[in-house]
């Protein structure tokens, strides 16, 4: 098991483990192998061997357990994150729309991936972004991939704990608001969901990450990158 700070500031919604594990308990292995190929092929990219790393709703980690990094952090009220956590991944067990229990200026990196959209609120959205902010060392990069509303207009809303609905534009300028420049902005990249669909097989998703023409057609999913630019 994972090192775990759990606060205990809030408990977790009883549901949130409910909807996990209906959504994504069957799949879970299948999912881990596909974010091995993301991580690896993607995602890596923008990550050196000696950064810090913050994955903000890490859910089961899929992200944060596969990438390379010196240290590795996982940010989550879920308490499934902790038991999925690979040993190495500190996990901060806390209400995310609280002051987050990280020093300013201590990551490289901070990466969230289908989070933003189940927060409450566009003020507990805003919090966020100042997190981030403060935690992010200057010229640290955030990597945030989340669904386009521009894009998936008639499925966005068949998951019950969407709540925001968010596109590249409106991140693009929130993320400005928060004092961050705009390194890479995609509006189309990975389609909607791996949830309640055949699994896509990893070889297909290697030579779908290779053909930028085909994220035009399939691609659902935004992808911001953008870089702290003052304190």
């Amino acid at each position: 098991m994972a090192e775990s700070d759990a606060p205990h500031d809030r408990q977790a919604p009883p549901d949130v483990q409910a909807i996990y594990d209906h959504r994504f308990a069957a799949t879970e292995a299948h999912r881990d192998k596909i974010w091995r190929i993301l991580t690896r092929d993607y995602f890596q990219r923008w990550i050196r061997p000696t950064d810090a790393v913050l994955d903000v709703g890490a859910g089961y980690c899929e992200f944060i357990n596969n990438i390379q990094a010196k240290e590795k952090l996982a940010l989550d009220l879920n308490p499934v994150t902790r038991l999925r956590a690979n040993p190495g991944v500190r996990v901060i067990e806390q209400d995310i729309c609280q002051k987050w229990a990280l020093d300013s200026d201590r990551m490289d990196v901070v990466f969230t991936s289908n989070f933003f959209e189940h927060l409450p609120s566009k003020q507990d959205l805003k919090h966020c972004f100042n997190e981030i902010h403060r935690v992010l060392r200057p010229g640290g990069a955030l990597i945030a991939m989340g669904p386009n509303i521009r894009f998936c207009p008639n499925v966005y809303w068949d998951f019950i704990d969407h709540y925001l609905p968010l596109s590249d534009r409106s991140m693009v300028e929130g993320l400005e608001v928060a004092g961050f420049q705009m390194e890479s902005v995609v509006p189309q990249f990975l389609p909607y969901t791996m949830a309640r669909k055949r699994p896509q097989s990893p070889t297909l998703v290697r030579l779908y990450l290779s053909l930028p023409l085909a994220w035009r057609i399939l691609g659902k999913q935004f992808l911001v990158i953008a870089r702290k630019t003052h304190v």
